[in-house]
């Protein structure tokens, strides 16, 4: 008989494993709610937070905002001809522009805006100048104080709700308007039909559960994070080495936020 591995849980560690997941998990959604608490508190927008704010909206939305465009219009422009002429070949034309504005404006978008925005947060999460940084590497995560959460962190998810519904905006227009080229040219006559399709597609109900899901995509793009660090303060874990503190869990919710609007939506 071969020995049992050591890297095995034993059946005592079981429960200790699973209760620090749920406690885990909790914790960043207790850290959720305080943000969504002090964001609709009028206290907490003073002058200090307006200037985080502002300095936050800058390093995540205008630093990317020409490159994340540049490489969404291409990708997309490639997209367009794949479904324009897959559709031409199955007889299905009619239904080429009113796909592409579901599958690339609804849903791919805003979750790349989503993920390229988590990564531009990653590299700020661990530079040197971020307050949040500074004040785990000088105090305990039992010290920490919610005054120092309400300079850092409601600025944090503002800026991150701003950026990805202002990368997911620009670049769906764009994609909007390469439809429309493809499609039907550069020809007005296409004009009716086009935005017939386009206002089917963004019912009332549509366009509420999109700038829902923005809401959702930016608060874990900056919550997540922030839990991160400090369960990993408390349980004292070096995090020097780390690109982005809780990516994994940040692309599970991202992916399970977009599949659970999918349910809504079309089950």
């Amino acid at each position: 008989m071969y020995p049992i591995s050591s890297r095995y849980l034993k059946p005592e560690q079981w429960a200790v494993t699973a209760m620090r997941a749920v406690s885990s998990w909790w914790s960043m959604l207790y850290l959720a709610g305080i943000a969504l608490a002090m964001g609709f508190s009028p206290s907490t927008y003073h002058r200090a937070n307006r200037s985080t704010t502002y300095r936050y909206i800058y390093a995540s939305t205008w630093q990317i905002l020409p490159w994340f465009t540049l490489l969404s219009t291409l990708l997309s422009l490639v997209l367009i001809r794949i479904v324009i002429i897959t559709a031409l070949s199955y007889g299905l034309s009619r239904y080429a522009l009113e796909m592409v504005v579901r599958v690339l404006v609804l849903e791919l978008i805003p979750l790349s805006a989503a993920l390229f925005v988590a990564l531009r947060a990653g590299l700020a999460f661990n530079s040197a100048g971020s307050p949040l940084s500074a004040a785990m590497a000088a105090q305990n995560s039992a010290q920490f104080e919610i005054a120092q959460l309400q300079l850092d962190l409601v600025p944090r998810v503002i800026a991150s709700a701003f950026s990805v519904a202002t990368l997911a905006t620009v670049s769906g227009v764009i994609v909007l308007l390469l439809a429309y080229v493809n499609v039907y040219g550069l020809s007005p006559w296409g004009l009716l039909d086009y935005t017939r399709t386009v206002g089917r597609v963004f019912d009332p109900v549509v366009t509420i559960g999109f700038a829902l899901k923005t809401l959702l995509f930016g608060l874990a793009v900056a919550v997540i994070p922030v839990a991160a660090i400090l369960e990993a303060a408390r349980r004292k874990v070096n995090l020097s080495s780390t690109l982005q503190p809780g990516a994994t869990r940040l692309l599970f919710v991202l992916v399970l936020i977009e599949v659970g609007a999918l349910a809504v939506k079309y089950i």
